[in-house]
């Protein structure tokens, strides 16, 4: 059957959710209809639920993204899983943490202890000295402003943070402030600060992390793969698959971790260096292979001569039709993570939450 065809019947049939991305918002859905379905499925014990649910329509609607209700529980359980419905989430022992990080940076930078802690006990602009206010920090949104004054003010701050901001997400949502800095064409709301303290408001956090989520078209069939993507990255999940055939092929071992080109690469990588052993088999040539891997952050990879024949070449060998996306086998690394967690473990328990409320 034509691909398209076989797409877009199972869109009809709803059986290609991950698909219902920004793209397949055909028609305008009633914004009152999509607020009262948003309060029935949001979990008991959120509090302001008008608010939730007005948030995350406007967001759905700003950005063009279809309204269904798989769409909807799966961002009430990326959000359940990030904050708990908190638009400011609090983070256990975040100032000593903090503390930790930036002594490890003068540690790396040569700069003794004792310089830091003098320039932490310099009082900041209410009063209080930054270490007081570092060790007093309860979440993100208040660790990224103490940062952001820490750098204004103080010297020594610059040079420990190297003049940028090191909270990377936040929000209810946890998205990346990188990425909302990336996508603020079309942003409805008016603001007078920064991309980044609307990152760390409910309306600015959910709409950004919306768009990370499911502001991408995919073939996913299930929303398990966008759940991954979301804390690795658009398509590694689609990537990891390709790897995984790609390794099945070429005989050489690949890591599924979904990044088919090192960001910043001259020399290729091992999944480029699998990709040529297969060159004169499928007639490219290196240039050729390198700017098709490079369209991994796109769906346009899957229409690649390197794409269909790495995949036809292992289906061949094994016999079978081969999965278009596995989980990434990431392990998750940050200074907040005290056990050892994977893309696959986070994709997992969002989709738990995600079944609950597709029963609701």
């Amino acid at each position: 059957m034509n691909g398209r065809l076989l797409v877009a019947g199972l869109l009809g049939l709803g059986l290609l959710q991950g698909c219902a991305g920004r793209h397949a918002a055909t028609q305008e859905s009633d914004p009152a209809k999509v607020r009262a379905q948003l309060l029935r499925l949001l979990p008991a014990q959120v509090k302001d639920r008008e608010g939730w649910a007005t948030d995350i329509q406007v967001a759905f609607q700003a950005q063009g993204i279809a309204p269904s209700k798989s769409n909807l529980c799966a961002v009430l359980a990326v959000t359940e899983q990030e904050s708990t419905f908190n638009a400011d989430p609090q983070v256990p022992n975040l100032g000593r943490i903090a503390r930790a990080e930036i002594d490890r940076r003068a540690a790396r930078l040569h700069i003794p202890k004792l310089l830091v802690d003098g320039a932490l006990q310099t009082p900041s602009s209410n009063g209080k000295s930054y270490q007081q206010r570092l060790q007093a920090v309860r979440s993100e949104k208040q660790l990224s402003a103490l940062y952001d004054e820490v750098i204004g003010r103080l010297p020594l701050g610059r040079t420990l943070l190297g003049g940028l901001n090191p909270v990377h997400t936040g929000g209810p949502m946890q998205v990346s402030i990188d990425f909302a800095e990336q996508h603020t064409k079309g942003y409805p709301y008016d603001y007078q600060g920064t991309v980044r303290q609307e990152v760390f408001s409910r309306r600015g956090g959910l709409y950004f992390g919306i768009a990370h989520l499911l502001g991408y078209p995919t073939h996913y069939p299930r929303q398990l793969y966008r759940f991954a993507d979301f804390n690795a990255g658009w398509y590694a999940s689609r990537n990891a698959a390709f790897q995984a055939a790609l390794s099945r092929v070429s005989g050489a071992p690949l890591a599924l971790d979904g990044d088919l080109i090192a960001p910043g690469a001259i020399m290729p990588g091992t999944t480029e260096r699998a990709a040529r052993k297969l060159g004169p088999r499928l007639r490219l040539r290196n240039p050729q292979i390198r700017a098709q891997l490079e369209q991994e952050g796109s769906l346009d990879l899957e229409r690649t001569e390197l794409y269909r024949g790495v995949f036809a070449l292992a289906e061949a060998k094994a016999g079978k039709a081969l999965p278009r996306a596995v989980l990434p086998g990431i392990e998750l690394k940050s200074p907040k993570i005290t056990r050892k967690l994977t893309t696959a473990w986070f994709a997992g328990r969002v989709d738990e939450r995600y079944q609950r409320c597709m029963k609701r």
